[in-house]
């Protein structure tokens, strides 16, 4: 494995508690299947194995709505194609409408030393053909032959696992349909992951954390938070108010503080302040729909982390099926939205200021975690202030999934075939060079609309937006297809600074825009 091994601990019970019933008592004896394929298939890159991809945004639909083009975040997990190096390995990759073939045929050339002939006779791709904003997960359980036909490709269950963005009950349905067991948490664990659960893994792992309240249930309690909140520090702005089930910062909003009552009222202000106070990062959010949902799932309060300059860095770990933690990268993430926390992009490695004092940060969490069973890829992000000549960093949130900055990492990983040194922070190929990357799922204009994937491709062989694996830099586009309908798209530029990262992105939106200009 490529990430800094911290806990080599003999095989661990991976799932912990499970609700009761027949489906969990199954779930835990599928799963039991992972260790042994832990430890004689992972580690042999000539051993037949067969990975079945799932890219579904099992989420908040109504959130999810409000992300343009999430339908094709489906095609992120695409990096995942890149298996197919390892000469024997399957890959099934499931979307809920088809892939163009240009998209396909646009990853398999990034194969290193693997004919695309080859990797696509090794390649199953299957769609539910269906656009509906219904989780990818739930169409493929309501299509029983489609399950069919994802079982009978697959050579050897045995060897097989399944990869999902994301693990609830729906995924935890479908590994045990497909009877090919899941890396990834056990749903039975994912309050780890709320907002309350991460706050009070961090506040354990002794982490800071924002000043604020967990576990609330309503707009009373959202009331006597902020109440609490000011009259503790009179001298407090903001507050965050979070969804228990936000993500990508889509279940954020912001209160503003200035002109409340110094003296009594304060209660009776904000009942009134509230509903017209609120700013929303999700666009077209109303309070009479925001309560409503914070009703049905609750969420918490917090101090909105105020100073400048400010940064979002986040750490990525993996727990493998026998307990070992891995230490995956960190990022600084670019956010953006109304009140800045909205993922947009992110630059790796953080900067070197503070990168090993927040992984040292998250890998006191993710120690938490593993003593709860959880299993699998996880990310902690974390908001940093400067305070003189150091950064003070208090955690935010566990994200129990892959997230923005999986997809970019596992592609420099398969690209470059190089490793990651949590001593350091730094990424190297195998010949020593040190490697970086700025990336970004939210390069979109008006202009771009209309092109398609042909367009793109012909675009980039003219202006010589590639990945060059002889210099193992350059750039890579992902989400593909969000370009044409929604004048969206993904980068990833891969070079030897952060500085030359960036000018990579810079050229290939320079490009863009000078095509686009008629």
């Amino acid at each position: 494995m490529s990430g800094g091994r911290m806990n080599d601990a003999s095989t661990l019970d991976v799932l912990g508690p499970s609700p009761a019933g027949d489906e969990a008592r199954a779930f835990a004896r599928l799963q039991a299947r992972l260790p042994a394929l832990f430890r004689r298939v992972f580690p042999d890159p000539l051993a037949p194995r067969t990975v079945v991809v799932v890219p579904s945004l099992t989420m908040d639909a109504e959130l999810l709505a409000k992300i343009e083009g999430v339908q094709h975040y489906e095609e992120r997990l695409l990096c995942m194609l890149m298996l197919l190096r390892l000469p024997h390995t399957h890959v099934i990759y499931l979307t809920s409408l088809p892939v163009d073939p240009t998209i396909v045929d646009y990853y398999l050339h990034l194969l290193p030393g693997i004919p695309s002939n080859h990797a696509r006779r090794r390649l199953t791709l299957l769609a539910a053909h269906d656009g509906s904003p219904t989780p990818l997960t739930r169409k493929i359980l309501d299509r029983p032959r489609l399950l069919r036909r994802i079982r009978s490709a697959i050579p050897d269950p045995e060897t097989a696992h399944l990869s999902c963005f994301t693990v609830t009950e729906e995924e935890r349905a479908l590994a045990l349909a497909l009877d090919v067991p899941l890396y990834g948490c056990d749903p039975a664990l994912a309050d780890a992951g709320s907002k309350s659960g991460s706050r009070e893994i961090l506040k354990q792992a002794g982490v800071p954390v924002p000043d604020g309240f967990e576990r609330l249930r309503d707009a009373r309690d959202v009331v006597a938070a902020l109440a609490a909140l000011k009259r503790r520090n009179p001298a407090l702005r903001r507050a965050v108010i979070k969804l228990e089930e936000g993500t990508s910062g889509e279940g954020n909003a912001i209160f503003a503080f200035d002109g409340c009552p110094a003296g009594g009222g304060l209660e009776r202000w904000l009942e009134t302040e509230l509903p017209r106070r609120l700013r929303f990062e999700a666009e077209e959010e109303t309070w009479e729909r925001y309560r409503e949902r914070f009703a049905d799932m609750g969420g918490i309060v917090e101090t909105f982390v105020e100073g400048e300059p400010k940064r979002s860095p986040s750490v990525q770990c993996r727990i493998d099926p026998l307990g070992g933690i891995d230490l995956i990268s960190t990022h600084d993430q670019e956010l953006g939205g109304r009140s800045g926390q909205v993922f947009k992009g992110c630059t790796f490695p953080a900067d070197p200021a503070y990168r090993l004092d927040v992984q040292a940060a998250g890998a006191r969490a993710a120690e938490l975690l593993r003593q709860r069973g959880i299993l699998g890829r996880f990310a902690i992000d974390f908001v940093s202030v400067r305070e003189g000549d150091g950064w003070r960093h208090y955690g935010i949130e566990i994200n129990l999934r892959k997230g923005g900055t999986t997809h970019t990492f596992m592609m420099l990983q398969f690209l470059t075939d190089g490793t990651y040194d949590p001593s350091t922070g730094l990424y190297r190929t195998p010949t020593g060079q040190e490697r970086f990357y700025y990336a970004s799922d939210n390069l979109k204009s008006p202009r771009y609309r209309g092109l398609t994937p042909e367009d793109l491709i012909d675009i980039a062989v003219d202006h010589d937006l590639h990945f060059h694996g002889a210099t193992q830099q350059g750039v890579v586009f992902h989400l593909i297809g969000a370009l044409s309908e929604h004048g969206k798209l993904g980068v990833l530029c891969v070079a030897g600074s952060v500085g030359e990262a960036r000018d990579l992105y810079r050229h290939a939106v320079d490009v863009l825009d000078r095509e686009t200009e008629a």
